[in-house]
């Protein structure tokens, strides 16, 4: 079971809410649209139509925050390997270069 969600990463909560309300959105926007829904000579289809879409923007919260959960951090310096150790010095006296000129100035 663990290789099936080791995919999914983080925040599993978020895209449990996600997938429910996403669930429960169209079934009632399904329902509300294709069911005869009277009570008493009052028709309920729109009712359900229009929680559907709550439900379904709502899971839109649960995708934003499980899409942003499970974006990682910039690499670090030790997977960067040999390379980074020359972008950095190269960035360093790149920029000391432009402080004395500014200074001078």
């Amino acid at each position: 079971m663990m290789g099936l969600c080791d995919g999914l990463s983080h925040c599993k909560l978020a895209l449990a809410f996600a997938v429910f309300m996403d669930l429960l959105g169209g079934s009632a926007l399904l329902v509300g649209v294709f069911a005869p829904l009277e009570i008493k000579g009052q028709d309920y289809g729109d009712l359900l139509v229009y929680t559907g879409a709550l439900f379904v923007l709502t899971s839109l919260a649960g995708w934003v925050l499980w899409y942003s959960g499970n974006i990682d951090g910039l690499t670090s310096k030790k997977e960067l390997g040999h390379i980074s150790s020359a972008v950095d010095r190269l960035a360093r006296r790149l920029s000391r270069k432009i402080r004395i000129h500014r200074s001078q100035i």
